[in-house]
């Protein structure tokens, strides 16, 4: 490998927005996420709907779907 053309690779600290958070390496010292294996759907089997943009409230008011 050539010498200094390579980025340091250090312990990173990544924090999700459900607030847990875990160490990892990357070539960041901090890395934000929306979403982890703590709670993420598949990995808690716990059904979690995600509105991005409001897309599901309009999804509703144009099949005449009451909101829950």
């Amino acid at each position: 490998m050539k010498p200094e053309i390579h980025p340091t690779y250090a312990t990173a600290t990544v924090i999700c927005a459900c607030g847990n958070t875990f160490q990892t390496r990357s070539t960041h010292a901090k890395i934000n996420t929306d979403i982890c294996a703590a709670c993420h759907p598949f990995f808690t089997g716990k059904q979690k709907l995600i509105d991005t943009a409001g897309r599901v409230e309009r999804f509703r008011q144009k099949y005449g779907k009451a909101s829950a």
